[in-house]
């Protein structure tokens, strides 16, 4: 079926997914699989969480959707619930990680044209990942995937990832913002440093340009905070989130401070972004991440996950570095992380990559400390293998 029928964009794991409970993943023959990857960050709750199913099934029976012509509850409930968590004013919902990034960059140039025609340049970084449309790609700052697709970059700058003098030396009046991830993905799981994200904040405070955080992957309790600023200590005007802020269902999201209000009717839209099904599973999953004992654990889990493998990189010398902050762990290796990954699958253990030679781990936010254990031992057997 999908070699006849389904475009053929991604590399698939030779495995056939059926069910899933907590941070399991079972296969059509009924194997279990401790999954790692969580969906790429975005089964925070893990899978068949007793309260998602039940407002799932309590949410079908009174409305799906009826578009942002009207007004419901749902939508309005859970923009007060971020609100209310945030340092933010108001909030846009869309429908994935890279439409919340359109949103972003359209706010910044805006926010630029409102002060000057010539505002309309965007500061990114090397490694960067902002999303698969042209706009995102634009300013994603990896050649592999912009090529074939004739991207506009031609009011993009791109610094390198934790040099604040090179980001200073680029400051001009026709900057409008800047936008980075807290912590990188796609590129590597590379965090920001203190002093380089708030010297973003104190440059974009003093030049009249939006700071732009892209947390769709770091955001919502990963860091062992409810947002990744709140890690940092840094607030930007914008926060693009999605991924985990579904746990498990596609909704994205932008919040903006009251310097960046700026979009008003006619300047942005979007036909399924914050349907009721959509905001009342969100709604759920927000409650259950932002409780602080919650939170407190992700840090728990987090440091545990983080000494066993700094240990395991004591006794295996295929491991060249462990970095990350909070469960978004990135473990650089001397061997290809694909094979890594392959050993995996034949040990029961679901993981994915981040560039050819780092391994990813995003788990679901609820993984217990025994399955850190059990994760420790299978790698530690896997890289003994290899």
């Amino acid at each position: 079926m999908y070699s006849e029928y389904i475009l053929n964009t991604y590399k698939r794991n030779e495995l056939l997914l059926k069910k899933g409970h907590g941070s399991w993943l079972m296969d059509h023959l009924d194997n279990e699989y401790l999954d790692m990857v969580a969906g790429i960050a975005v089964n925070s709750l893990g899978y068949s969480h007793p309260k998602l199913v039940a407002v799932m099934k309590e949410q079908s029976e009174l409305l799906w959707h009826v578009s942002n012509l009207y007004w419901t509850k749902e939508q309005g409930v859970l923009a007060e619930k971020l609100i209310e968590l945030s340092d933010h004013s108001k909030v846009f919902f869309c429908n994935s990680g890279t439409e919340a990034v359109e949103g972003a960059l359209k706010t910044a140039k805006k926010y630029g044209q409102n002060i000057n025609v010539q505002k309309k340049k965007v500061i990114c970084f090397n490694h960067s990942f902002h999303g698969r449309t042209l706009g995102a790609l634009s300013v994603t700052a990896q050649e592999k995937y912009l090529k074939s697709f004739g991207v506009n970059t031609e009011d993009v700058i791109v610094c390198e990832f934790n040099n604040l003098e090179e980001v200073t030396s680029k400051i001009s009046d026709e900057i409008c913002g800047i936008i980075v991830e807290p912590v990188q993905g796609e590129g590597g799981i590379y965090p920001g440093t203190q002093g380089f994200l708030s010297g973003l904040k104190t440059l974009a405070d003093s030049n009249d340009i939006l700071l732009i955080f892209d947390e769709v992957q770091c955001g919502i309790g990963r860091m062992g905070t409810f947002f990744a600023y709140e890690h940092f200590n840094v607030v930007p005007d914008v926060v693009c989130m999605a991924k985990g802020l579904g746990g498990g269902v596609p909704i994205g999201a932008f919040l903006v401070n009251k310097k960046a209000e700026v979009l008003t009717y006619g300047d942005h839209g979007s036909t399924f972004g914050g349907n009721p099904l959509i905001c009342s599973l969100s709604k759920a999953v927000v409650d259950e991440i932002s409780k602080k004992e919650f939170l407190k654990e992700v840090k728990l889990k987090s440091k545990k996950l983080k000494e066993g493998l700094l240990i395991l990189k004591e006794k295996n010398n295929l491991i060249r570095e462990v970095r990350g902050e909070g469960l978004m762990i990135g473990i650089e290796l001397k061997t290809k992380a694909s094979e890594v990954v392959e050993a995996g699958l034949k040990n029961n253990l679901l993981l994915i990559s981040a560039g050819e030679y780092v391994l990813r781990l995003v788990p679901p936010l609820i993984i217990k400390e025994q399955e850190i254990e059990l994760f420790l031992n299978k790698f530690e057997d896997i890289l003994k293998q290899l």
